[in-house]
């Protein structure tokens, strides 16, 4: 096995050069807005709530098998929180903007998110050191599984400018999390015709349209028209389709009270029933334990046993005849439904127009001030790392080949050497039971032929 692990072992160093050139080539780039390696340590420059419920302890961790660095939860069952502001504040209203970022499963993901959320400015209402659930977003994006849910979240607060209310509006049917414990990149691609596209190791896994009612829920742009809430159904609304006909009758050899049920009177006991003889007997066999105390336990009783003359019967105890059914048995009446003359259909309140209804071209961005992570998870394990906001494609692309790819092909290839160990072994253990087997057959053999 040495050849594999030289291979692993090259792919290494290559990656650290290649990542070390990388970097120096991205914070150097005009479109890359905010961008966090953690090759240094996070102390000093991401700040992590004091609030009590945020308990979980974040490390600056290298990656399992690399020597490359990242944010790591470190501990089962907790709540994390940690934020960083960016240098300027990121506009979404104009051109493309690519929000992208490396997170590692390394104990697999059964309850818990791995997502990002992009903030507002704090003129919105909240402070770094007080960075929770409750801190304004613009943008949430990345895993999340528990239970039945399994995806990729991407969601908009977008506020409505007739109500000024800030609404969640969530992508539909987004992409599944990967069920490994590999590294993996996850992009979203927002363009100013209004398209959003989510990659996973970039290969694109869903794209949408912000003002398209098929691909947000809610809908950023809401209905023209909504029921009108002071609307009240009047009294004398007749929703019945169908009503009891008025004039039927029952008739009058209708006998409600004939059970369904009678006994067969042509049904005879069978030819050597035994009547006298009970289903069950005691149990000859049993005896009264040399414990049992009388006084205490009462009066001991054996247990009951099928009796055996009933096996060989045809049945035993009582005879009884077999119920049948009731060709007189009707049930209650009822009478029969016919079309209601009165019927005006189901109700609904009038519709009147949507004071909250706007229209737009484009989605009122609320800018990006701070990258933040805020989760609650029940694994530990989960690496954060390469963080970039950009306003080119090609500098996300860059770095997926550059420096993630190199990266995710080491775990890869390491992945497959143990797979294929896991599967020699498996054989190993195949060989040794047939083996086993044989030499059995043999003794056998050997034993039956000896003994003739």
């Amino acid at each position: 096995m040495e050849y594999p692990n030289r291979k692993i072992w090259i792919a290494r160093y290559l990656l650290l050069i290649s990542v070390a050139c990388f970097i120096s080539q991205l914070n150097a780039s005009d479109d890359v807005k905010f961008y966090e390696s953690f090759d240094e340590d996070f102390e000093g420059k991401w700040t992590a709530s004091e609030k009590p419920e945020y308990t979980g302890v974040w490390k600056h961790a290298k990656s399992e098998g690399h020597d490359d660095y990242g944010l790591l939860v470190n501990e089962k069952a907790r709540k994390y929180a940690i934020v960083k502001e960016v240098d300027e504040h990121v506009d979404l209203k104009d051109g493309t903007v690519v929000l992208q970022y490396e997170v590692r499963l390394q104990n697999g993901l059964e309850c818990g998110g791995a997502y990002i959320k992009y903030l507002r400015p704090q003129d919105a209402g909240w402070i770094p050191k007080e960075f929770d659930n409750e801190s304004p977003y613009t943008i949430m994006f990345g895993p999340d599984r528990c239970g039945t849910t399994n995806k990729v979240h991407f969601i908009l607060k977008h506020q409505n400018p007739k109500s000024g209310k800030f609404v969640e509006h969530h992508l539909k049917f987004p992409p599944s999390v990967p069920s490994d414990k590999l590294t993996h990149v996850y992009t979203a691609i927002l363009k100013p015709d209004n398209e959003v596209k989510i990659l996973v190791d970039g290969e694109e896994k869903k794209k949408a349209n912000f003002l398209s009612a098929d691909d947000f829920e809610p809908p950023l742009i809401p209905s023209k028209t909504i029921p009108d809430p002071d609307d009240k159904k009047p009294e004398d609304w007749d929703e019945r389709a169908k009503i009891p006909d008025p004039e039927a009758t029952k008739p009058d050899d209708w006998d409600e009270d004939a059970p369904m049920e009678i006994e067969d009177e042509e049904a005879e006991k069978p030819e050597g029933w035994l009547d006298d003889e009970p289903e069950e007997v005691d149990d000859p066999e049993a005896a009264k334990p040399e414990d049992w105390d009388d006084e205490e336990d009462g009066e001991w009783e054996a247990p009951k046993v099928d009796n055996p003359k009933c096996a060989e019967a045809p049945g035993c105890g009582e005879w009884k005849r077999p119920l049948k059914r009731n060709p007189a048995y009707k049930g209650k009446w009822h009478a029969p439904l016919i079309d209601n003359p009165s019927y005006k259909g189901i109700w609904k309140p009038r519709e009147i127009d949507n004071p909250e209804y706007f229209e737009l071209d484009r989605p009122n961005f609320e800018p990006i001030a701070a990258v933040g992570i805020e989760i609650w998870t029940m694994q530990d394990g989960i690496l954060f790392d390469n963080i970039l906001i950009a306003s080119n494609e090609n500098v996300a692309e860059s770095y997926r080949e550059t420096a993630w790819k190199p990266k995710f092909t080491v775990e890869k290839e390491k992945q497959k050497e143990e797979e294929t160990t896991e599967s020699e072994g498996l054989k190993g253990y195949q060989v040794i039971e047939d083996a086993l087997m044989y030499s059995y057959w043999l003794q056998f053999t050997f034993l039956n032929d000896y003994s003739s």
